[in-house]
């Protein structure tokens, strides 16, 4: 099967740079609808669906590859080598940031910058390390999901979303959590929200954007720090926001933001 129809891949304008855009836990690349099209007339811009997620096919889900980040990771590398042209920026949301980072370990080169929206390299509290859970937080969490996951999403999403004042985005991800096969779901939380990717920062070293919103039950803005001090390269930018989906509850905000780091770049023009 190619790349194409496993992840669902979906090209919009060109440009003689990539723009790469990966969804969050639970959603798909329509979450990227009111950012990505911002870009399209000056760059290349690919969407992809997480195997498991929208519109990927799901026959291609296996639980061994996808039991860690690198599965997801492998299949990044893949989609960037298959449909990026010229310098490629890699945008991802919540844990694709992370696996981003994993995807550049693997394939040094492949990137030419990262945008990570609400990231976060270990989701636990560990020491002096703010992750904003604990380890019982999140047994919880997963014990949970197994349970009910309808009523998990249900009940989470619009903690997730904040956005109090666009109720309709809490119902949005709510829909997106419940379309999402439980089996799936419920492994891909666990490899999410257990993984520690914080020794794989440091050999991150090409730019980096950190857009983190300021106010975020998934990731604090304690975590945001910690990765600006992590990472050598990296700009932080915090986002007036409620909410860990910033990029659909305050798109313009993400995107003056985006638009100011792509601009450090040395990028060829589209002009």
């Amino acid at each position: 099967m190619g790349v194409q129809q496993r992840n669902n891949v979906r090209i919009l304008g060109d440009g003689p740079a990539t723009l790469v855009f990966a969804h969050g836990f639970g959603c798909d690349q329509n979450m990227w609808r009111l950012v990505a099209p911002a870009f399209a007339d000056r760059f290349r811009v690919v969407l992809f669906d997480l195997v498991g997620s929208g519109g990927s096919d799901l026959s291609s889900y296996d639980r061994h590859k996808y039991d860690s980040l690198d599965g997801y990771a492998d299949d990044l590398v893949e989609v960037v080598q298959g449909f990026g042209q010229g310098p490629v920026v890699f945008v991802g949301h919540s844990v694709s940031a992370m696996i981003g980072t994993v995807a550049d370990a693997r394939s040094p080169g492949l990137f030419a910058a990262h945008i990570m929206i609400g990231p976060s390299p270990c989701y636990i509290n560990d020491g002096d390390y703010t992750g904003g859970f604990s380890r019982d937080d999140i047994d919880s969490l997963l014990d949970t999901m197994s349970g009910n996951y309808l009523g998990w999403s249900s009940t989470m999403a619009p903690s997730i979303m904040g956005a109090p004042d666009q109720p309709e985005l809490a119902v949005e991800l709510t829909n997106s959590f419940c379309r999402t096969d439980p089996e799936v779901a419920r492994q891909f939380a666990r490899v999410t929200f257990l993984s520690d990717n914080r020794r794989d920062l440091h050999r991150l070293a090409s730019p980096c954007l950190i857009l983190q919103s300021s106010d975020d039950i998934i990731a604090p803005v304690e975590v945001g720090d910690y990765l600006h001090r992590a990472l050598s390269n990296s700009t932080l930018r915090v986002i007036d926001n409620v909410g860990h989906c910033p990029h659909l509850s305050a798109p313009r905000a993400c995107i003056d933001a985006m638009d100011a780091f792509l601009k450090t770049l040395d990028l060829p023009d589209a002009s």
